[in-house]
């Protein structure tokens, strides 16, 4: 069955995302090893079930060379028209140090060529210094490499608000910020969500399953001890639960997310996703694929099945807000990458 138009938003005046972004982060070599044998023609499953949208990166592994690979299973399956209906959102993360135009053109001519288009649809820039202001050098090569025809958008991943606020100030156009927000972190409505409503800009979002670990799976479970924890989003978001709050309190949010989802005939992970999709400023969500490994397509779908009403927002609310302010503890979102 395909997805309900709910399932897509316009992203910019030219593209058409859906709001369930297939993350590649998981074909990268921390979630297990992925067979290309099996991961392109899953690749083509999610396409044909209407998952047209991708997130990756240069240092994903293989993944801007799966997209190349995937473009061309879709092409024998379905003609070259359906490229149209596919989108892949790459990433440049580059040293902080000295940014020239020729350093920026080279890198985006390298995923140009892995991912065999003319045009990236979405440059997302990373940058871990903020002290070395070159960012601002490298957005502005950025551009102008956009305004000849070899981006389509520029994006910026896991910057925090007073930084997306000098970008902004510079005149450099930006479509999206992608930060990690979860009904475990919920920091991005602090300072960032404010700011992109004011300015324009959409967010896309990662770690909203956080891992998995927001599912049916893990109510009245134990936690999970270390040899358990066998994937890097696991190991990630297990920290990030102790840091919130610990798993005494995971389950209690986790039991009142299970009582929504029983309400709406649906799964927890679907009430956890939801609650963010439903948030201002929020584009798509990212559901990390382990192509050939596991999928959760059918059950991803039901995300846009139903609709929380006041009593439902205000059940979440109280589950998750009343446990340590990340805010304060870790700071901004992206900072947890630059301590």
């Amino acid at each position: 069955m395909p997805l309900p138009h709910s399932a897509y938003r316009p992203f910019g005046d030219d593209m058409t995302i859906c709001r369930l972004i297939n993350g590649l982060w998981q074909v990268s070599g921390a979630h297990g090893i992925i067979d290309p044998r099996k991961a392109i023609p899953d690749m083509l499953d999610y396409h044909d079930a209407g998952f047209t949208t991708w997130d990756l990166a240069d240092h994903y592994g293989p993944a801007e060379d799966f997209i190349a690979l995937f473009r061309e299973w879709l092409v024998t399956a379905h003609g070259t028209e359906a490229l149209q209906n596919t989108l892949a959102f790459t990433k440049w993360v580059p040293q902080p140090a000295k940014i020239t135009r020729e350093t920026v053109e080279a890198a985006i001519d390298i995923s140009l060529h892995r991912m065999q288009v003319e045009r990236l649809d979405l440059l997302q820039f990373h940058w871990w210094d903020y002290s070395n202001p070159a960012y601002l050098d490298a957005l502005r090569h950025l551009s102008d490499l956009q305004q000849v025809g070899k981006i389509r958008h520029l994006a910026l991943t896991n910057f925090d608000t007073e930084h997306l606020k000098i970008i902004v100030e510079n005149g450099i156009k930006i479509i999206s910020n992608q930060v990690q927000f979860s009904l475990i972190d919920r920091r991005p409505e602090a300072k960032m969500i404010p700011f992109c409503q004011q300015h324009g800009i959409t967010l896309l979002t990662y770690g909203t399953y956080c891992g998995g670990l927001l599912s049916d799976k893990y109510l009245g479970a134990e936690e999970p001890r270390v040899p358990e924890l066998d994937t890097a989003s696991l190991r990630k978001y297990i920290h990030m639960i102790d840091v919130w709050g610990g798993w005494e309190a995971f389950q209690e949010l986790l039991a009142a997310l299970k009582q929504i989802a029983d309400k709406h005939r649906v799964s927890l992970a679907n009430v956890a996703v939801k609650a963010i999709l439903d948030k201002p400023a929020i584009a798509g969500v990212i559901a990390g694929a382990r192509l050939g490994i596991a999928e959760h397509r059918a059950d991803n779908a039901r995300v846009f099945s139903f609709e929380l009403d006041q009593a439902d927002r205000q059940m979440i609310d109280h589950a998750s807000q009343h446990r340590h302010d990340l805010m304060r503890v870790i700071g901004d979102c992206g900072d947890e990458y630059r301590r």
